[in-house]
């Protein structure tokens, strides 16, 4: 039912003129109103609080339909940030939040947070800070546009007196829901870059046959849906915890392994579209440039393939697929 509503939502209102619209600072607030007044945001929040309750397994396909209209307001952090703040002593501040799942201090006592999803339009983020969950006002902080055409990141700096006092201490949670959200926002996106490039293919005639037919090409969107599956299941898997939060190791799995599907997919998709596909005024580039920005945030495929590793590495006695069973058996029980 959920994931209906948004994606008429979204089809309605999320369209490409809206994402530039939004990237070029113009139209991120009407489309943040239409989210808020229809409940989107609350639905993690239990029922007992007026929200939809929903578990991890049900937000997963909203998450989806967000990469896959290229959603440029953070939405799916602020759903993440409200579950979080639940027990807290504040409560949710209104309008847009961003998750931030590491930090560091400076020589006074600041907070800095580099590459903040969505750091360009956040009132408020929730920020991990060595275990310790902070919520920081965007508008105390100075803020850093990364320097990538239309990003909505930014690098965000805190004086001291602006930083205040943790709410919790589960601000890895923080780390997980944000790597876990990227995964799925990856995943839905790489799913539209290929309906795209088979659409093109199907549609673009060459030597008297549409490019699709060539086997050639055939073989270039197999390897490329290959890659699209195996990430929807890996970050589905990320999802599918009866928990509060996702668990570590799948969300280590998760991002990884989309992060990893970034390049070959992204390339692919461009070299399908030839001369077109590198142009600003095609759609491919809104999901594209995201994917890049995305597969990098909250940690690269090579940093969570790490933390794999080292669970693995800590259980000598257990063989590779007896892990990767172990994880998905304990995450589903």
């Amino acid at each position: 039912m959920f994931t209906e509503a948004i994606e008429k939502i979204l089809a309605d209102l999320c369209t490409p003129a809206r994402v530039r619209a939004v990237e070029n600072g113009d139209g991120a607030l009407a489309l943040w109103r239409a989210l808020e007044d229809g409940g989107f945001l609350q639905l993690l929040t239990p029922e007992s609080q007026d929200g939809a309750g929903l578990s991890l397994a049900a937000l997963f396909p909203v998450l989806l339909a967000f990469g896959r209209h290229a959603l440029p307001v953070p939405a799916a952090q602020s759903i993440a940030a409200r579950a979080l703040m639940q027990g807290c002593s504040q409560q949710p501040p209104a309008g847009m939040l961003s998750l931030a799942g590491s930090s560091h201090s400076d020589a006074e006592g600041g907070v800095c947070v580099p590459r903040l999803a969505y750091g360009m339009l956040a009132g408020h983020v929730l920020v991990n800070r060595g275990g310790d969950l902070l919520l920081l006002d965007c508008s105390l902080a100075r803020r850093e546009p990364v320097g990538v055409h239309a990003s909505q990141c930014a690098t965000l700096y805190w004086p001291r007196d602006a930083v205040g006092t943790p709410l919790g201490s589960n601000g890895e949670a923080v780390r997980l829901f944000a790597a876990a959200i990227h995964a799925a926002s990856m995943a839905g996106a790489m799913e539209r870059v290929l309906d795209m490039t088979l659409a093109y293919c199907n549609d673009r005639i060459q030597f008297g046959k549409a490019i699709g037919k060539f086997q050639a090409v055939q073989h270039q969107l197999s390897v490329m849906a290959e890659q699209v599956a195996a990430s929807r299941m890996a970050a589905e898997l990320a999802f599918a915890s009866e928990q509060a939060v996702p668990a570590m190791i799948p969300v280590a799995i998760a991002k990884a392994r989309t992060s990893m599907a970034v390049p070959r997919v992204t390339a692919t998709a461009h070299a399908l579209f030839g001369a077109i596909g590198v142009t600003e005024e095609l759609d491919l580039q809104l999901f594209t440039r995201r994917l890049h920005e995305w597969r990098v945030s909250e940690g690269s495929e090579t940093w969570w393939n790490g933390q794999v590793g080292q669970a693995l590495l800590a259980q000598p006695h257990m063989t590779a697929c007896e892990f990767v069973r172990h994880v998905t058996e304990s995450t589903i029980a």
